[in-house]
């Protein structure tokens, strides 16, 4: 049995109804639709080098092969880049399956992706499986060995805790996590847990505060723990991946207009030309409005002047591209840039020893923790 105690967004209670109901229906469903609206779409899905200015040059790509783009996620990890675009024919609004043509726009974007360095691991494909937009990236990004790859430039977000260890009485490996809350971190953390083939048998999630701390008691699907020292770093690396895959850098710019045929090429190209680098992105249409949501910072991943957002809000039109908040925390780094520049310190590693130890005590498995 499980027990989820959960809030909206802002922390509240759940009182909408139709949410609840939702919420219950979709859990009960053995089968849930997971192609959204997609099966009428071409996905395509791309993976390569980052840099300043690529997601310009990919819309531009596909705005000139007359490539409607219609829903898109980008995520950026470690100089990496994943997306997952779903676009139709501009003119008939059909998707688009004559062979000749995705071949041509894989071509085509293929060749964007590898810009000048990344000649052997840019790549793209269409995808005809329907898979979960966010697991997919997951696993493009998986797939890409993301984890492996050390970032260039120092990240804003405090990288999490991850701590793996047997359990040889039970059988069992505990998988612990301590990092910053944020939404979806579940999600993240269980879809890494299942394509990499593991069972959970047990878990405890909790927060305090702006903390989260998770625990999983796992196995693998064949009912053995974890059973060699590479994997066991395998699977931490993997975990902090999907962690910081989603950690929101920079500042969130939220777009909303009437949508139109180059409406991404320019909204990227004035980006890229005021020097804004964008480091996550959500594409999303529906009923001739066009919503879209940009992470961006500048070409070093620091915040960005706002004198250049201002002056991208006026190219663009500041009642169509709004500025969130920038979150507290962030505020907080920017004052500790210098120190960063003079020097990283060391990470400190928390024992999550008693946080193991007080779980198998309130499982009744032993008699005491401290």
């Amino acid at each position: 049995m499980d027990v989820f105690h959960v809030t909206d967004l802002n922390g509240n209670k759940l009182t909408d109804e139709s949410v609840i109901s939702y919420i219950e229906q979709s859990l009960e469903t053995t089968y849930p639709d997971k192609s959204l609206g997609f099966n009428s779409l071409t996905a395509l899905e791309l993976t390569g080098t980052d840099r300043v200015g690529l997601l310009s040059e990919v819309f531009a790509v596909l705005a000139e092969l007359q490539c409607n783009v219609v829903d898109a996620k980008v995520w950026t990890h470690n100089g990496r880049i994943a997306s997952l675009i779903y676009v139709k024919d501009c003119n008939s609004g059909s998707p688009i399956e004559d062979s000749r043509r995705i071949d041509r726009i894989e071509a085509r974007l293929r060749n964007v992706l590898r810009g000048d360095n990344d000649i052997r691991s840019a790549r793209t494909s269409v995808s005809m499986a329907v898979t979960h937009t966010e697991r997919r990236l997951h696993q493009m990004m998986s797939a890409d060995r993301d984890y492996e790859r050390k970032p260039d430039l120092q990240c804003w977000t405090d990288s999490p805790v991850v701590n793996v260890q047997n359990w040889t009485e039970r059988g069992y490996s505990v998988v612990n996590v301590q990092c910053e809350d944020r939404p979806k971190l579940l999600f993240d953390v269980v879809c890494t847990l299942t394509d990499m083939e593991y069972v959970v048998f047990h878990a405890s999630i909790n927060t305090t505060g702006d903390k989260a701390y998770l625990e999983f008691y796992i196995r693998h699907t064949d009912g053995t723990p974890i059973s060699s020292e590479p994997e066991r770093h395998r699977l931490i690396q993997c975990l902090q991946a999907a962690i910081e895959r989603r950690a929101s850098e920079g500042i969130r710019l939220e777009l909303c207009t009437s949508d139109r045929q180059g409406l991404l090429t320019d909204v990227t190209r004035t980006f890229r030309e005021n020097g804004l680098n964008v480091t996550r992105a959500e594409i999303s249409t529906a009923m001739g409005m066009a919503m879209n949501v940009f992470h961006v910072t500048d070409a070093t991943r620091n915040l960005v002047d706002p004198k250049s957002i201002e002056s991208v809000r006026q190219k663009i039109g500041l009642g169509n591209l709004k500025v969130k908040e920038l979150p507290f925390r962030h505020h907080q780094m920017a004052e500790r840039q210098d120190e960063h520049e003079i020097g990283v310190g060391g990470a400190v590693l928390l024992s999550l020893g008693s946080l193991v130890r007080k779980n198998l005590y309130n499982l009744g498995l032993i008699k005491s923790y401290s």
